[in-house]
């Protein structure tokens, strides 16, 4: 049970870099998603029963199409923007962040840095520190705000892990 989830990421994202559904890519697909899954599922699944709850696929699947389309989108255009009129004012700022779990930490950490504008530098048990193209304020809930609570909610639709 606990292989599932690792063998399904394996496959798709094999199909996805190949980008064909040849019967060859098929057989190779499942050949290096069932290598995957034995190799690294007893590192990489804790809880076999949460990995595979469809409620969390589905959250993830939103946010991705989410991420990908809006999210990147604005923050493009923002950096833009910002380089045209030269308004940057960069620096590296504490954000306090609430995600508790630790592949949530890892998903807010990535979300971060994948969008344009910001960088997560470091990232310690309370705090993310994050390089950003334009410090806004000086108040830590207000950046917290601004730069990873939308991150946040997401990374505990997908792996809980909030303070209770």
């Amino acid at each position: 049970m606990r292989e599932l989830p690792v063998f399904i990421v394996a496959f798709v994202l094999y199909i996805v870099v190949t980008g064909s559904m040849t019967l060859y890519d098929i057989i190779t697909g499942v050949i290096t998603g069932v290598t995957a899954a034995l190799l690294f599922s007893k590192h990489l699944i804790k809880n076999p029963k949460k990995a595979l709850n469809p409620c969390r696929w589905l959250s993830f699947l939103i946010y991705f199409i989410k991420y990908v389309t809006v999210i990147e989108l604005r923050a493009h255009l923002d950096v833009m923007k910002r380089i045209i009129t030269k308004e940057t004012r960069p620096g590296i700022v504490k954000v306090p962040i609430t995600v508790r779990d630790e592949y949530g930490r890892f998903l807010v950490a990535n979300s971060i840095t994948n969008t344009p504008g910001t960088v997560t530098v470091y990232m310690d048990d309370e705090y993310a520190y994050v390089n950003w193209i334009s410090v806004e304020t000086d108040d830590m809930e207000e950046r917290r705000r601004k730069i990873l609570e939308e991150f946040e909610k997401n990374a505990i639709k997908i792996f809980g892990g909030a303070d209770e």
